[in-house]
């Protein structure tokens, strides 16, 4: 316990409170039990670790603790007794990290929960964790935050400190030049879109740019060889087909999925492809599309896949093509807080069932929206709306 306690004022030490991302803001943490998934290397130990230092006196008070169970002294030390002894020493807020790599630790957390109700705790964890899975389902008892990367809006205020309001989606649809006028009075903001593409969505960008890629390749890596295999039981022997089908997926994305051709790329049966492309999404290293929503089947074959972000695509493929880096940057930004769907259209997305969007470069015409009664054009080098068109970067102030 002595070197959890030394572990947590050691990591105090070293948050800073220079840029606190919006989700912060948006968590209830009254609730006694949180759980904040989200892609590794998102940003959520910081998360937690700037909540402590806001909230309890720059984490110093000796009823909050933070620890990772990742952290050696869980290999010899139960979960549960561990938060047995916290709270026999007044212990009251606890913060436990990585809670998929403590393999029964939805059991101990609901008799923890359960046992000690005066205690709170805030839990982090892999895209892959279901509060339905495991021992025990916590859904009941549980309120979950989902946390991805950087957006456009907040890589400006993280790397540039140019600082912007959160727009909603009815602001850019229907008074974007409002908020283009305002950005383009402080900066040129497709002077800065191009690199925020390349290498700007996730956080650790601060620590240094020679290793940017690397550690994205770590987290694909650490993903499907560790995070997989733990959480939905993928066959160590399929690890390779794994890898091999993300590869084919990122060079050839958007990928409009003809799933007879993709097994054979992959080497993967049909039923199997499916399944994988499944696992893939879950783990946030893919977008799944498809162009009705509400009559999705577990093993439906998706409309169009697409990597996650933009920076994994620069990560995992030599040459990208700028249609479908355009088209997965509107997909990840969007897809955060609203329902994104394949257009059944010649146009290429609906939005929330209502606005249909259709994305390209500054020369891209309408037809695709001909008697589109809500159609839109996110238009990659624009700086300000002309009529339906509307600037691809100003779909990244959303969040």
């Amino acid at each position: 316990m002595e070197a959890l306690l030394r572990s947590h004022h050691n990591r105090m030490q070293t948050v800073s409170l220079d840029f606190i991302r919006p989700i912060m803001h948006e968590i209830n943490w009254d609730d006694r039990l949180i759980m904040i998934r989200g892609q590794r290397g998102v940003g959520k130990t910081t998360l937690m670790l700037q909540h402590i230092m806001m909230s309890h006196n720059s984490g110093n008070q000796s009823d909050v603790l933070y620890v990772s169970l990742d952290n050696i002294y869980f290999s010899s030390h139960g979960l549960l007794a561990f938060v047995e002894q916290f709270h026999k020493m007044g212990g009251k807020y606890l913060f436990l990290d990585e809670v998929h790599k403590y393999e029964t630790w939805s059991r101990e957390i609901k008799n923890a929960y359960d046992e000690f109700p005066d205690m709170h705790f805030v839990l982090s964890g892999s895209s892959l964790v279901n509060l339905m899975d495991g021992d025990v389902d916590l859904s009941r008892r549980c309120i979950f935050y989902t946390m991805q990367g950087l957006s456009f809006r907040e890589y400006l205020a993280m790397f540039h400190n140019f600082h912007f309001n959160i727009a909603n989606l009815d602001d850019v649809l229907f008074h974007s030049n409002d908020i283009c006028a305002e950005v383009n009075s402080k900066l040129r903001p497709l002077t800065l879109f191009p690199t925020y593409l390349q290498q700007g969505y996730f956080p650790f960008l601060k620590e240094g740019e020679p290793s940017y890629y690397t550690r994205i390749e770590n987290i694909v890596n650490m993903t499907i060889e560790r995070e997989l295999p733990q959480s939905r039981h993928l066959d160590i022997g399929n690890i390779r087909k794994m890898k091999s089908l993300l590869a084919a997926l990122s060079s050839n994305v958007p990928f409009e999925v003809d799933a007879t051709k993709l097994s054979k790329m992959a080497e993967i049966a049909r039923t199997t492809l499916l399944q994988y492309l499944q696992f893939l999404n879950d783990a946030r290293l893919i977008n799944l599309l498809y162009s009705d929503i509400t009559s999705i089947k577990r093993m439906q074959k998706p409309d169009k896949i697409y990597l996650e972000n933009t920076n994994l695509m620069h990560t995992l493929s030599t040459v990208v093509d700028i249609g479908a880096e355009r088209e997965a940057f509107f997909v990840n930004q969007l897809s955060y807080k609203y329902q994104v769907e394949y257009s059944k259209s010649s146009a290429d997305f609906t939005i929330d069932g209502k606005y249909t969007i259709e994305v390209g470069g500054r020369s891209k015409g309408a037809k695709q929206l001909k008697d589109v009664p809500l159609g839109f054009i996110a238009a990659d080098n624009e700086e300000f709306t002309l009529g339906n068109k509307i600037p691809l970067w100003l779909f990244g102030f959303l969040y």
